[in-house]
């Protein structure tokens, strides 16, 4: 199994509190992310050696979640700051040939017979600042974009497709409402405050705390107002590396 995370990585924690139940992956610039034990699977259920997987920095899985692997095409990527709940299932492909004979795959069984490669699903992606509820399915080659919440035991198709910052739940998941209105959600994938170190988000806590759906002007007043932070944060540290 090929796991990679950021640039920066200092490390696995021996002395997290959460190492009973979880791999602490730890940043030289702060924070830390939480892969559950026992999260690779394989199509027998032991522990997936084939396939890669990608977790940003201030990340976590919940206790009791997999990612199903049956090949080394299959990729898992899950960006920053995405929240996850308990329990759930990332079967990245398990797809069967439907367009021969039989849907068996009949090569294991022996005797000389052979089947065609069954298909196989894209990459699944997980971007920014995702919150996902409990016991949710995501089936192969689907992408949850920035921002979006995903509801309890939803189910999401193969090669779902969401809009950033939606809600999303059912079976199949459908889009409920977004979380904000339009120009605010354009602020938001504009400003992408998961680009920038956690200094920088602490140094701008306030704005944090502050509700987005309350006064739209005032929104995207803050909004504009934390854009001007960060890019001059980016000149300050451009002009330092130079």
């Amino acid at each position: 199994m090929n796991i990679e995370t950021e640039t920066d990585f200092a490390g696995i924690s021996s002395d997290s509190p959460y190492c009973e139940e979880f791999v602490v992956m730890t940043y030289t610039s702060g924070g830390f992310s939480v892969i559950p034990s026992g999260f690779f699977r394989d199509w027998f259920d032991r522990e997936a050696q084939i396939g890669s997987f990608y977790i940003g920095r201030c990340s976590g899985l919940g206790v009791g979640s997999i990612a199903k692997y049956d090949s080394n095409q299959q990729s898992l990527r899950v960006g920053r700051f995405v929240s996850v709940g308990l329990r759930l299932r990332f079967l990245l492909n398990g797809q069967h040939e439907s367009r021969t004979i039989s849907t068996s795959m009949l090569s294991i069984y022996g005797m000389g017979i052979t089947n065609i490669s069954p298909p196989q699903y894209a990459d699944s992606i997980i971007r920014n600042d995702v919150w996902i509820g409990d016991e949710m399915m995501m089936l192969g080659g689907g992408i949850i974009e920035n921002g979006c919440i995903i509801g309890a035991r939803s189910l999401l198709p193969p090669n779902f497709r969401s809009e950033p910052y939606g809600i999303y739940a059912g079976n199949p998941a459908r889009l409920i409402r977004f979380r904000f209105p339009e120009r605010v959600r354009e602020a938001l994938l504009d400003l992408a405050w998961w680009e920038m170190p956690l200094s920088w988000i602490r140094d701008n806590n306030d704005a944090f705390l502050a509700d987005l759906t309350q006064d739209e002007g005032l929104s995207l007043e803050l909004l504009a107002v934390l854009k001007s932070r960060k890019m001059e944060a980016l000149a300050l540290a451009h002009h330092q590396s130079a």
